[in-house]
């Protein structure tokens, strides 16, 4: 493996800590990262639920959230295959298994593989071929586009940002046949959710990624400062996407409050962190970031309005 002997170790040593932990199938797991998966899941899962309108057959929709997890997590597994002697520089990442030798690059690749020809193939046979081609398209333009566009462009965060929204949009026409108001709402939000997100973890690992290769905004020489910026700008945008739905009928002042909320404090975390960027201030807005989007999600579901006319709750 590429990479200095004491990177190696330490990465040995964390892949070591995971299989005692997690056994045999431990080292799956983390090509599967999992937190990723859960905020996928859901994601698909409110797409999917909104898309269903008030004859919701619940199996159905998370039968459709399942299979569009299952495309994100082989865009996950492509992307640690191409990216694993990269992945060997950076300490962050230096305990995956295909760093360590816990796996071999085939059996991931023949693994990505599996799950993603299933992922499409149900989503194709069980709901529609639109939805089996959105998925494709987005696992390739994740794995094949992104991925290596990191070590070329700073744009790659753009475009890995649209097969990152692509979760609620895919259920939505998987359940709907379309991708609906809602389901392109939810990406909308998704989309722009990710640039501050983005932007606190390219800030604390800066001299990882530099060390890779990795062309990421904060990793590149005289870019102090960038980093904070366009994490308000993004963060900023939010407030007004994430409140479209609101003004234009579709969710009601529970969503409102509960998005106008969530939205002044994400915008408060990246100014903070723009106004001096600093470890402490990047992992507060780094877990603001992550916080905020299960809650979106939640308050969705529970505003009065959107429950009345997608069957979630009787008049």
């Amino acid at each position: 493996m590429i990479g200095s002997g004491r990177v190696r170790t330490a990465g040995a040593s964390v892949e070591r800590a995971a299989r005692e932990r997690g056994g045999p199938l431990a080292p799956w797991l983390v090509l599967l990262r999992p937190r990723v998966a859960v905020l996928v899941l859901l994601s698909a899962f409110v797409g999917g639920q909104l898309a269903a309108g008030p004859a919701a057959d619940l199996l159905l929709v998370v039968e459709a959230a399942l299979w569009v997890t299952l495309t994100a997590a082989a865009a996950s597994v492509f992307n640690q295959v191409l990216e694993r002697e990269t992945d060997a520089l950076m300490p962050r990442t230096a305990g995956r298994p295909l760093v360590t030798g816990a796996l071999r690059t085939r059996d991931a690749i023949l693994f990505g593989a599996l799950l993603g020809a299933v992922g499409v193939a149900a989503l194709a046979l069980r709901f529609n071929t639109t939805s089996a081609l959105l998925a494709l398209a987005a696992l390739c333009l994740y794995a094949l586009v992104y991925t290596p566009l990191k070590r070329v462009s700073t744009l790659n965060t753009v475009i890995g940002a649209v097969p990152g929204a692509m979760p609620p949009l895919l259920a939505a026409t998987a359940v709907g046949g379309a991708p609906g108001t809602w389901g392109w709402l939810l990406f909308a939000v998704i989309f722009t959710w990710q640039f501050p997100h983005f932007m606190a973890i390219a800030w604390l690992y800066r001299e990882q990624y530099a060390r890779a290769g990795m062309k990421m905004l904060p990793a590149l020489p005289g870019s102090e400062g960038m980093a904070g910026r366009m994490a308000l700008a993004y963060s900023l945008v939010l407030l007004p996407v994430s409140l479209v739905p609101a003004t234009q009928g579709h969710a009601g002042p529970v969503y409102a409050l509960g998005a106008l909320a969530l939205g002044l404090v994400y915008a408060a975390a990246s100014a903070a962190f723009a106004h001096r960027e600093s470890r402490r201030r990047a992992r507060l807005l780094l877990f603001v970031s992550l916080v905020y989007l299960p809650l979106v999600f939640s308050i969705v579901l529970l505003d009065p309005v959107v429950a009345l006319s997608h069957g979630l709750a009787t008049p």
